[in-house]
């Protein structure tokens, strides 16, 4: 029987994502409070007249009259590539057989589940199959289900962002993943809560970073600490865990420049962060939430374990499953690090960012599922 490289000799390679352009350090110096004093806004002080840039949804999403149906998750993700590939899968393979298990490997291989686990599952399935456990596709179907959650079950841990006040999220990732976004519906999920919630606005190298957040924060009525363009990301969200811990803060969520991994003085300015938070409050900051964009494929493990070194990574949010191929890099990340996944994306409204249910996940993934 051919080895998968074989099988999967010929096919079109898929694109990687487009690198990010490289960015510059803020400054190096020692970590002290910042030399300019921060703005505390209510809202978004002299917002450009044309749309901000990179704002993949509009924060009208958030603050909508009237409650918009919730749509489930199969809805979400039955349109997926992975989904409509195992669909499509088990469609034209209603007969128990090694073709079926082939086309099964590659399916869960260029979905980017990943090599390590493919082969544990496939090697799994086949052993029974040929153990005759299996009735017909659609038990094998079943099996393998079971076999997915079981993958996912141990990270599916929800984040309490009580315990502290204020609690502190440290949103990090690499440029384009939708960390302000994610850091707006974050918001938004905390407030509906009856959290009172301070955003620090600490990406303050791109642009029309500071002023995005600010038009988060003025939609929903959540004060957002920052500066200008160019001023020191530490000094930035040291400022604003002050602010939390006088003004009686529930939760503080920091923004942070996009780091390319690969870049170690920016990982250095990132890891300041942790350090100059550290000296206000030794265990700040409380939860580092990585954002990952779903449709980077396995470079996305390459990210994790880099800012794993450089900052400790405590919990992870997978963005945007709803219409990508390559979802089932939410199992590699799971195999790899067994981080706690928090969230995943299923859309753009605010709502679409769900706390992460591996029963849920999996059955909006496979057709015919219970």
């Amino acid at each position: 029987m051919p080895n998968l490289w074989t099988k999967l000799a010929g096919r079109k390679p898929r694109p990687e994502p487009a690198a990010a352009d490289p960015e510059t350090t803020q400054g190096t110096g020692q970590a002290e409070p910042a030399s300019m004093p921060p703005m505390l806004h209510a809202g978004p002080p002299n917002l450009p007249e044309t749309p901000l840039p990179n704002m993949a949804t509009s924060p009208d999403d958030l603050m909508t009259a009237e409650p918009r149906l919730r749509r489930g998750w199969r809805e979400r993700l039955s349109g997926s590539g992975f989904a409509r590939g195992l669909t499509s899968l088990f469609a034209h393979n209603p007969v128990l057989s090694d073709e079926l298990l082939d086309e099964l490997e590659i399916t869960l291989l260029t979905a980017d589940v990943g090599v390590s686990s493919t082969t544990e599952l496939i090697e799994d399935l086949r052993r029974r199959m040929h153990k005759r456990e299996f009735a017909d596709a659609a038990a094998l179907r079943d099996a393998l289900r079971v076999r997915l959650v079981a993958l996912l079950e141990p990270v599916a841990r929800p984040l309490a962002v009580g315990g502290r006040k204020p609690f502190m999220l440290l949103v990090v990732g690499v440029n384009g993943v939708g960390k302000t976004t994610t850091i707006g519906k974050l918001a938004k999920r905390y407030q509906d809560e009856h959290h009172d919630v301070l955003l620090a606005a600490g990406d303050t190298f791109r642009a029309a970073a500071v002023a995005q957040l600010q038009e988060w924060a003025g939609r929903l009525g959540i004060p957002v600490c920052a500066q200008g363009q160019g001023a020191d990301s530490a000094s930035v969200i040291f400022d604003a865990l002050q602010m939390a811990v006088a003004h009686g803060n529930d939760v503080l969520i920091a923004d942070t420049a996009g780091r390319l991994h690969t870049r170690s003085g920016l990982m250095d300015e990132l890891a300041k962060v942790k350090r100059v938070v550290g000296k206000l409050d030794a265990e700040a900051p409380h939860e580092v939430l990585m954002v990952i964009d779903g449709t980077t494929g396995q470079n996305a493990i390459n990210q994790v374990r880099l800012f794993i070194d450089a900052v400790g990574v405590t919990g992870l949010v997978v963005t945007k499953l709803d219409g990508t191929a390559k979802g089932g890099v939410v199992f590699a990340l799971a195999r790899e690090f067994a981080l706690p996944i928090r969230y995943v994306g299923l859309g753009e409204r605010a709502e679409d960012l769900r706390v992460f249910d591996p029963r849920a996940f999996v059955d909006g993934l496979l057709p015919g599922a219970a």
